[in-house]
């Protein structure tokens, strides 16, 4: 009885996110102005957000290479987006293997690969369009992102990719009203935005349904898994090719990044509402916060 009430449950809330797609969706490659040639009078990303803001090195940049550092690290971040977002359709896709395909759920979470994939070629777009090389995660952060989304199930996989939808959420509701912001790339979130609101949903309401049977033990050995991989993802946003893309001091410009208290801070304002959730799930455990602290979450 208590199984049928939660599945019901499930795809009451998988139905309204079925509903919500139907009513607002978007095409990128239609709705984004992929032709009009950058201005590079423009930033790629709120200045506020760059790893380098508030530094000294911040202070002695002009304002051309300050633009040009947000928007090569605006190209990372959507980079890292993409290789998430693939690890994530691979993990939703094996959940819903040989479940009911007339089940709100299955259809939901189809729906949500097809927007994902959207989201990776629009990201895509966007990266070159920003004059951007091919930024990729460290080869050890890929090869536990292969090993993760082979093994990763129920609340683990749910909760991770809640982890990396909510980070880049809050930054980018920041970029896509800032008017320094170039306009094709807050286009970009503004999509991004709205249609990942429905992931989260769908991600959240998973990882409760998941855990609602989950042991003491289990809990304890997915909250380290989930704090693995979200320290995992944190640190791969902004690969340090930025800085030599933006004719910096790689060295210099990694080394204040690292100490940086206030981009540290701007992480740790955007991921209280993570926090809170992470909690209220019993997943903040003690060897997991090691890993949040260090990616300064919490």
């Amino acid at each position: 009885m208590g199984s049928s009430i939660q599945e019901q449950s499930g795809d009451d809330v998988a139905q309204r996110l079925l509903d919500s797609a139907a009513t607002l969706a978007y095409d990128p490659a239609t709705e984004v102005d992929w032709d009009t040639p950058l201005d590079k009078d423009f930033h790629g990303a709120s200045p506020e957000w760059s790893t380098l803001y508030g530094t000294a090195y911040w202070r002695e940049m002009s304002e051309a290479q300050r633009r040009e550092l947000t928007r090569q690290e605006a190209a990372s971040v959507a980079s890292t987006g993409i290789w998430f977002e693939m690890i994530l359709q691979q993990m939703v896709l094996r959940d819903i293997y040989a479940k009911d395909p007339t089940g709100a759920e299955f259809q939901w979470a189809l729906t949500e690969v097809a927007e994902e994939c959207r989201h990776s070629i629009m990201f895509a777009r966007g990266a070159k369009k920003l004059g951007a090389p091919a930024y990729r995660p460290h080869r050890v952060a890929v090869e536990l992102g292969r090993a993760f989304k082979t093994v990763a199930f129920g609340e683990a996989a749910y909760a991770a990719i809640l982890v990396a939808e909510e980070v880049l959420d809050v930054m980018q509701r920041d970029w896509m009203r800032d008017e320094r912001v170039v306009p094709f790339v807050r286009t970009i979130n503004n999509i991004h935005v709205v249609e990942e609101s429905r992931h989260m949903k769908f991600a959240r309401d998973q990882t409760r349904k998941r855990l609602a049977g989950a042991g003491e033990a289990r809990r304890q050995i997915n909250a380290l898994v989930i704090a693995i991989a979200s320290y995992v993802i944190v640190t791969s946003m902004v690969n340090k090719r930025v800085y030599a893309e933006a004719g910096l001091d790689v060295e210099r410009a990694v080394t204040e990044a690292k100490a940086n208290e206030h981009h540290k801070s701007m992480m740790r304002s955007s991921c209280s509402g993570l926090m809170e959730f992470l909690a209220s799930a019993r997943l903040l455990t003690k060897p997991a916060l090691v890993f949040y602290k260090r990616a300064h979450l919490i």
